[in-house]
């Protein structure tokens, strides 16, 4: 009799414990694909910003202090050269949108990146390219991106006739 209690009393306990982890499991997995969701909306978000306030305003709202820029012909733009160098663009004469296309996050879901194809509108010229953005998660939760960069031309340029 107390074979059979000890054994039932043993495969309650590895059940509750299996049950727990799982379950911490999940809780984990879903913060996790929410921090991630958070993150790709943000870039989208981001995104419909350029096309309604302009590249530049767009830009300064969502860099991080601590952020580097990688620009064609250029070294590494950082920090406080990062400000100085958005405030100097002119974003009069095009409009600018990207779509995210994949993203990863960290485990710890304050660190990752989102990738797609960006697309500049100017008056007779449409103009597509690839960009990556690292995304940092700052400590009043809101995402900025550390890190920005892109690459022209995808084989789709459009010039108006």
């Amino acid at each position: 009799m107390f074979k059979f209690l000890f054994a039932g009393a043993c495969t309650l306990l590895i059940s509750a414990c299996t049950f727990t982890s799982s379950t911490k499991e999940n809780v984990g997995e879903a913060l996790h694909q929410k921090a991630m969701q958070d993150m790709v909306d943000t870039d989208r978000t981001f995104s419909d910003a350029c096309i309604k306030s302009g590249m530049k305003k767009s830009f300064l709202e969502f860099v991080a202090d601590d952020a580097v820029l990688l620009r064609p012909d250029q070294l590494p733009i950082v920090e406080g050269d990062v400000i100085k160098f958005l405030s100097a663009q002119e974003d009069t004469s095009f409009t600018m949108s990207w779509e995210p296309s994949g993203a990863d996050l960290s485990s710890s879901n304050d660190l990752g990146y989102t990738y797609g194809v960006y697309t500049v509108f100017a008056k007779d010229t449409t103009l597509k390219g690839t960009y990556l953005s690292i995304w940092k998660k700052q400590t009043n939760g809101k995402w900025k991106f550390v890190l920005d960069t892109g690459n022209q031309g995808t084989g789709e340029v459009k010039t108006a006739e």
